[in-house]
C-alpha cells in the first residue's frame, strides 16, 4: 500500500471519547490528554477541522477539561455507536485524510477507523494519544488498524509532517507544544 504524506489541507483531527469515566481506568490518561491536546492545538493553528466525539456522556461524562481550552473550535457531538463514522451528524467537513487519537483504541476508535478506510479515508493513528483499559487491547487494536491500512504514527511525527518547513509560520509554536 502507498501511504501519501499528511496535508493540512486535506486532513481533519478525530478525537475519540477522551471523557471523564476513563479518566481512572485507562493507563497513562494524563498523558494521553497532554497529546491529544498538541494535536488539537497544531490542528487549530493550521487550520484543520477538528471533531470531537462523546460516547453517551449522560453515563461517561463529558470530554475532560484539561482538552477544552484547545477545542474551542471543535465540532462536538455525542454519540452511542461505536464507530464516530456512523454517528448521526458525523461529518470530515470535507477532508480525506483524518489523524485519530482518543479512547478505547480496541473499540470506539477501532470501529471508527475502520469505518473511515471502509469510506476511503486515509487515516493516521496518533499512537502515543491512544488509550484503552487494557495495554493488550491497545496493542492489537494498533496492529489490527494498520493491518486494515491505518497509518501509525506519534504526535510528534504527525505535527512536523503537517509543518512540513521550519519556515511554517506556526513551526516555533507547535515546537514549543511538543518539547
Amino acid at each position: 500500500m502507498k501511504v501519501a504524506r499528511l496535508e493540512p489541507g486535506r486532513a481533519a483531527l478525530l478525537v475519540v471519547d477522551i471523557q471523564e469515566a476513563f479518566r481512572d481506568v485507562i493507563p497513562d490518561a494524563a498523558k494521553i490528554v497532554a497529546r491529544a491536546k498538541i494535536l488539537a492545538r497544531a490542528a487549530t493553528l493550521l487550520e484543520m477541522p477538528i471533531i470531537v466525539t462523546e460516547q453517551y456522556p449522560k453515563g461517561l461524562g463529558s470530554t475532560v477539561p484539561e482538552l477544552s481550552d484547545s477545542l474551542a473550535a471543535a465540532v462536538v457531538f455525542e454519540k452511542t455507536t461505536f464507530s464516530a463514522a456512523r454517528a448521526e451528524g458525523f461529518s470530515l467537513a470535507g477532508r480525506d485524510q483524518v489523524i485519530v487519537c482518543g479512547t478505547e483504541t480496541h473499540i470506539c476508535v477501532a470501529q471508527s477507523v475502520l469505518d473511515l478506510l471502509a469510506a476511503d479515508a486515509e487515516v493516521w493513528l496518533a499512537c502515543d494519544a491512544l488509550g484503552s483499559r487494557s495495554t493488550d487491547d491497545r496493542a492489537l487494536a494498533i496492529d489490527r488498524l494498520s493491518l486494515a491500512g491505518a497509518v501509525p504514527s506519534s504526535v510528534e511525527s504527525i505535527c512536523f509532517e503537517l509543518m512540513k518547513d521550519a519556515k511554517n509560520p506556526h513551526f516555533k509554536e507547535i515546537q514549543g507544544l511538543i518539547k
